[in-house]
């Protein structure tokens, strides 16, 4: 129970990391126990709580609950009285014996890193699954090492870029296990999110900040219940960030008691999405009875019932990005050739590649040999059937495929044990693409292109390979041909004319460009299903194979194409032109 003074004036307020964190939890939409001193009777400024996560902890008289009494000020946070009453006195003692039903537990500092870590150890041998956890910047003097065990013992980590700062001696410093993430909050300059020693930087959400107590806690209960509900770890970072900058509007934990939904995601408003192309485009997919899912089955792929053809699918979905050229900073010329005696393009050039090694190095596939790749190898695997070195940024190939394979070694998988672990949970789709997010060549990607594309791959195979748990839905695939049908048939609209330039030029973009349409489609996309009727799978197959309806390089035969009827004919329009290894 706090005392806030901001802009010279007090407040009495709620408080307590944990308390923050566990309400932003529960205002994300997950049920939450929070264990914590418990008082009675209950004071009024905590009355609300009580309704909003299931309290449980030893009984105290409410003068011996802790309280702080903080200032804010200039930017500054400054605590004049700390008064960790019967915190001090919490014991693992006190916790249910069994701790196996939570998804995931988080424990805060608790005032000594020693105490932290003595609760760490207490949740995990009654069994918790996953453990979270954070510190505070006037722990971390006397307890550096005590802190990293905290680091290494638990699956998430959080920070502010002050405590990062002071834990690791330089950026390049900053990283983390495999399957494992570390979140750093830095105020006005957005958070960043590392997947092992991978970064990635999220933008600050618009705010204008009254009281910035608990928005670190906040953005962390934020963050883990959209990993408990299945999201990419930076997805969840940027609904977080948007929530703590609501919250810092408040005073104390406010905004996070009110009864009002949290905030989405904000769009670039560069590219907006067309509700009414969205439905035109719905039931034009509706109508289209003899469209269905690709089965993933063609003489450039593995033939049914091939002992690799699931080791085969994750080496080379991963590989899936990046078969253009560029000259004088614009696209060129999309990939096309000849391979295994067939002309091939982009993504069938690159299975073929790989089909040709399923009986002649079998042994290419494991994550061994793929984690030990060479430049030679990748060169002599991508050669046309001319002689030809034709395949764009093949050192990035080569990266994807030797961090593929090292992860999955760091991490101790197979492509067989991760099907076996995400088809034997309730939730296998969400198992699944969670499990990928720690895979090099499949994490990166926020909106999990490659690993969407990758489950429906299994999913549609003759063979089933994988199967959805009951209600699961694939997210939007959205690759180039998604976006450039997206943007011609108008179900997403560049208003701003500079980008809308840009596209039609096919220029050389940057990341935020490419972010601003990309997400448009993917929130467009994501409307499909539902209003036709048809599965996730349907509507990919229809905008993977309109590259044949409407295709990069010639003029579109519209009078021949299934969506003429509903297209804003916006021919000029071209895909987002940036090198990424995203799709």
């Amino acid at each position: 129970m706090d005392t806030l003074t901001i802009n010279s004036t007090d407040y009495s307020s709620a408080g307590g990391a944990g308390l923050y964190t566990a309400l932003a939890a529960a205002k994300s939409g997950v049920e939450v126990t929070l264990f914590s001193p418990f008082p009675d009777p209950m004071p009024k400024r905590l009355e609300n709580v009580t309704s909003i996560v299931h309290w449980i902890g030893p009984t105290v008289t409410p003068d011996k609950m802790p309280g702080f009494h903080i200032v804010q000020e200039e930017n500054n946070t400054i605590y004049k009285q700390s008064f960790f009453g019967a915190e001090e006195t919490l014991s693992p003692d006190d916790l249910p014996n069994d701790l196996s039903d939570f998804d995931l537990i988080h424990v805060v500092p608790l005032g000594h890193t020693s105490r932290q870590l003595t609760f760490i150890q207490a949740c995990k041998d009654r069994g918790a699954k996953c453990i979270s956890a954070g510190t505070g910047k006037p722990l971390i003097k006397d307890n550096l090492h005590l802190i990293h065990t905290v680091i290494n013992e638990s699956d998430y980590f959080f920070m502010n870029d002050e405590e990062a700062n002071a834990l690791f001696s330089s950026n390049i410093e900053i990283k983390t296990d495999s399957g494992k993430c570390l979140f750093i909050t830095k105020g006005r300059q957005g958070a960043s999110v590392y997947l092992g020693d991978h970064e990635i930087k999220i933008n600050p959400a618009p705010s204008t900040m009254l009281d910035p107590t608990g928005a670190g806690d906040t953005f962390c209960g934020a963050t883990l219940a959209d990993l408990v509900i299945g999201k990419h770890p930076a997805m969840a970072a940027m609904n977080a960030s948007a929530l703590s900058a609501e919250m810092i509007q408040g005073i104390g934990p406010e905004k996070l008691l009110s009864q009002s939904p949290p905030p989405n995601i904000k769009s670039d408003i560069r590219v907006i999405v067309n509700h009414e192309q969205i439905q035109k485009t719905a039931d034009l997919i509706s109508g289209l009875k003899d469209e269905k899912p690709f089965d993933f089955v063609t003489s450039s792929l593995p033939s049914i019932n091939h002992p690799l053809t699931v080791d085969y699918f994750f080496v080379t979905t991963l590989q899936q990005f990046s078969f253009w050229s560029t000259k004088n900073g614009r696209y060129h010329l999309p990939l096309i050739d000849t391979i295994g005696g067939e002309e091939l393009k982009g993504a069938f050039y690159l299975f073929m590649a790989y089909t040709q090694l399923l009986n002649s190095d079998p042994d290419y596939f494991s994550p061994e040999r793929q984690a030990n790749s060479t430049m030679d190898e990748m060169i002599k695997l991508f050669c046309s059937d001319g002689g030809k070195d034709v395949m764009p940024a093949i050192e990035m190939h080569l990266q994807i495929a030797q961090r593929y394979g090292k992860t999955m070694l760091e991490l101790g998988w197979t492509p067989q044990s991760i099907l076996h672990e995400a088809q034997h949970s309730s939730t296998p789709l969400k198992t699944l693409l969670s499990m990928l997010d720690h895979l090099g060549g499949y994490g990166k990607d926020p909106l999990r292109k490659k690993s969407s594309l990758l489950a429906m791959i299994l999913n549609n195979r003759p063979e089933t390979y994988f199967k959805f748990g009951n209600d699961e839905l694939l997210p939007p695939i959205i690759d180039y041909h998604c976006m450039r049908s997206n943007l011609r048939m108008g179900l997403i609209d560049v208003v701003d004319n500079t980008l809308h330039q840009k596209l039609v030029n096919r220029d050389l973009i940057n990341e935020a460009d490419e972010w601003a349409v990309r997400y448009a489609a993917y929130k467009a996309v994501d409307y499909l299903p539902g209003l036709s009727g048809r599965s996730m799978a349907t509507v990919d197959e229809y905008f993977f194979f309109s590259r044949k309806r409407c295709p990069e390089m010639t003029e579109p035969d519209c009078s021949n194409c299934s969506a003429d009827p509903v297209c804003a004919h916006r021919k000029e329009l071209f895909q987002p032109v940036i090198r990424t290894d995203f799709y």
